[in-house]
């Protein structure tokens, strides 16, 4: 008998790391033979599928919405009976042996995580974000890290205006928040949390969460699709989104002391800001906007490093693993789950994160350094992703969890 996967996200397009890691990890399983059912919302940009009928209605915050179907729309954020009378139609024609679910946050809902329990079927959560203990899932706020919540008063969401600084969207999630958490939506129903860092991991058991829920499995990269290069460019590359949680401009003020070519790769809220920047301190920035594909990986290939400047608790790159996969080292600030993908020296180098000075200080060792120390940093990186972080490495782990969680 063919096993079934219920995999579960908002969305069914590539919009961000938890939509590559959910579609990557769908084709994974059907080139394994799995049968694979996506559940996600409805939208214009989601791929076809035979199972859209049972997505529920599309929920986008910020959209133009009239006052009545915000109305109808704001309860669905807090919790979404539309979702689960859905998901137990598809439950009831696939019987699924196991529910992997990914973002489902203010979209579908963890509503459907009881209905999943009441079903039988064991499920899992990849924790992409610090929403299980964050309301605003990324622990940041207007004064930067914020871990004000960690005592449980969750009302600080609302006092400061977390949520797109709005106080009416802070305030809806400090419901959902609320709701959840007495009903006990994840700690109650959740069979195994899946964790892609060692640091979420440790932060999530400080904030009190039992251990024995998660397991740790860390993110992959398909290597037959990234082609190392064996030279060493000499511009230094950010990849990602240009938020003003990811240290641009702390990247673009380390180029202008530093003195050494910087690419800027992808768009984002501080676009503007960034150009404006890098003009008054005189940095040599070229900013590409969006890139994918073969055009990306060329420029990676191009580049001398890869630069991750980030202020804010990232998780688990996919971006790290991807520059390895193309035979570049990876410059990472020492915050969150990067520091435990770099290893000072062999693949790259660390450095503290929002300081300008110190960056600045790695990118002219790395612009001096030899171009064979370079390479060989870039090889070392790549063996290592093909050693611990490939995709069949990854299928194995995620085989064995639901193995494990499906004789609990």
């Amino acid at each position: 008998m063919t096993n079934s996967l219920l995999s579960i996200n908002n969305y069914y397009y590539r919009r961000g790391g938890a939509e590559a890691v959910f579609l990557e990890h769908n084709a994974l399983f059907e080139n394994f033979g799995w049968r694979v059912v996506p559940f996600a919302m409805r939208h214009s940009r989601n791929f076809p599928s035979d199972w859209d009928k049972y997505f529920i209605q599309e929920i986008e915050f910020g959209e133009a919405y009239s006052l009545t179907q915000k109305l109808l729309r704001a309860p669905k954020i807090i919790y979404s009976f539309e979702a689960q009378r859905k998901i137990r139609q598809i439950v009831e024609l696939i019987n699924p042996q196991i529910a992997h679910a990914h973002n489902i946050y203010h979209h579908i809902s963890p509503s459907i995580f009881s209905t999943l329990r009441k079903c039988g079927i064991p499920t899992v959560l990849t924790l992409h974000d610090l929403k299980i203990a964050c309301p605003a899932y990324k622990m940041l706020t207007h004064d930067g890290v914020c871990e004000r919540c960690k005592n449980g008063n969750i009302s600080n969401v609302i006092r400061h205006r977390c949520i797109k600084n709005s106080l009416s969207l802070s305030a809806l999630i400090f419901l959902e928040t609320g709701m959840h958490r007495l009903l006990g939506s994840y700690s109650k129903n959740v069979t195994r949390f899946v964790v892609p860092s060692q640091f979420y991991l440790d932060k999530f058991i400080e904030w009190g969460w039992d251990k024995e829920k998660f397991t740790y499995i860390p993110n992959f990269v398909d290597l037959d699709s990234h082609t190392p290069s064996h030279k060493a460019g000499n511009t230094f590359m950010y990849i990602g989104r240009l938020g003003p949680e990811k240290g641009l401009t702390t990247f673009i003020q380390a180029a202008a002391i530093s003195k050494t070519p910087a690419i800027i790769v992808g768009t984002g809220p501080e676009e503007d800001k960034l150009h404006k920047l890098a003009n008054e301190v005189g940095a040599d920035v070229t900013f590409t906007g969006y890139q994918s594909g073969a055009a990306l990986h060329d420029l990676v290939r191009s580049s001398r490093a890869v630069v991750l400047p980030s202020e804010w608790y990232e998780n688990a790159p996919i971006s790290i693993l991807e520059a390895y996969a193309l035979g570049r080292p990876v410059i990472g600030s020492n915050i969150g789950g990067i520091p435990e993908l770099i290893r000072p020296g062999e693949t790259g180098a660390v450095f503290e994160s929002g300081n300008s000075d110190a960056l600045a200080s790695v990118l002219e060792d790395f612009s001096i350094m030899t171009d064979s120390k370079v390479i060989a940093m870039g090889h070392c990186g790549r063996e290592w992703v093909e050693r611990e972080f490939s995709a069949q490495r990854y299928r194995d782990r995620m085989l064995a969890l639901y193995d494990d969680i499906s004789i609990e």
